[in-house]
């Protein structure tokens, strides 16, 4: 009895890990629901065999996180320097780790007049870094960026035939994970200016979600306890045993 009550806590123990990390996940989609071009996360319970003591294989469970590509609501704000894609695609964007993917488009202008991200990185374009005379600028539904009636430049989309490819690396950006994909040109997408994508999370469907994790959470906990009360009887009769 005492070996399948020890299984019974490792796999109880095992799911109360995996639901914190998913609570952890939660929680990062609720406090992001104001965050332009947020993608929302969520988790797959998965098993996986591995060699546990003795050389024995033994079933566990494995949290694998996924990200939610859906696109959010669009949302009007009249900033020229404000663009949203509607469709497939991200932004292009230089880093000082190399090039990086954003649905993010709440740039802006630095001192040089060069189109940077909220965080300072580098705004690409099809020609490389994208510069501006001034704020007072007309973008088409194609990236195509104009200033005085002349294109300046057209904003640099790529999107990925698998978008599992990508991972979030922070402040709203995605980095390609290392071989395992290759950049596309989109071919439906707009681009559509003085407009904001917002998170694809919602706060009652994330709050819901959090409320059942936490009720299951302590289902586990109440297993946990009892599972542990068990051994403390078994241990307790084996020593009246060897009393006796």
């Amino acid at each position: 009895m005492f070996i399948k009550n020890q299984l019974g806590m490792t796999e109880s123990v095992e799911t109360i890990l995996a639901q914190e990390r998913r609570m952890d996940q939660v929680a990062n989609n609720v406090a992001n629901v104001n965050t332009a071009g947020f993608k929302r996360e969520h988790v797959t319970f998965w098993e996986m065999l591995y060699t546990a003591s003795d050389n024995r294989a033994r079933v566990g469970k494995g949290v694998k996180p996924i990200t939610d590509f859906g696109m959010g609501a669009m949302e009007s704000t009249g900033n020229p320097l404000d663009v949203a894609i509607n469709g497939e695609g991200f932004f292009r964007v230089q880093t000082p780790e190399g090039v990086r993917y954003t649905r993010a488009g709440n740039f802006l202008l630095n001192n040089q007049g060069q189109v940077v991200t909220p965080g300072g990185d580098l705004v690409l374009g099809e020609g490389g870094t994208i510069v501006l005379q001034n704020e007072k600028v007309e973008i088409g539904r194609d990236g195509r960026i104009f200033q005085n009636g002349e294109v300046v430049d057209r904003f640099s989309v790529a999107t990925f035939a698998d978008l599992a490819a990508l991972e979030k690396e922070g402040r709203g950006l995605f980095r390609m994970k290392e071989g395992e994909g290759q950049e596309q040109i989109p071919e439906q997408f707009e681009v559509q200016q003085g407009v904001l994508e917002g998170a694809n999370s919602q706060a009652v469907v994330e709050m819901t979600e959090m409320i059942d994790l936490y009720r299951a959470y302590e289902t586990q906990q109440r297993a946990v306890r009892a599972l542990d009360e068990l051994d403390g009887q078994a241990v307790q009769r084996v020593g009246k045993l060897t009393g006796g």
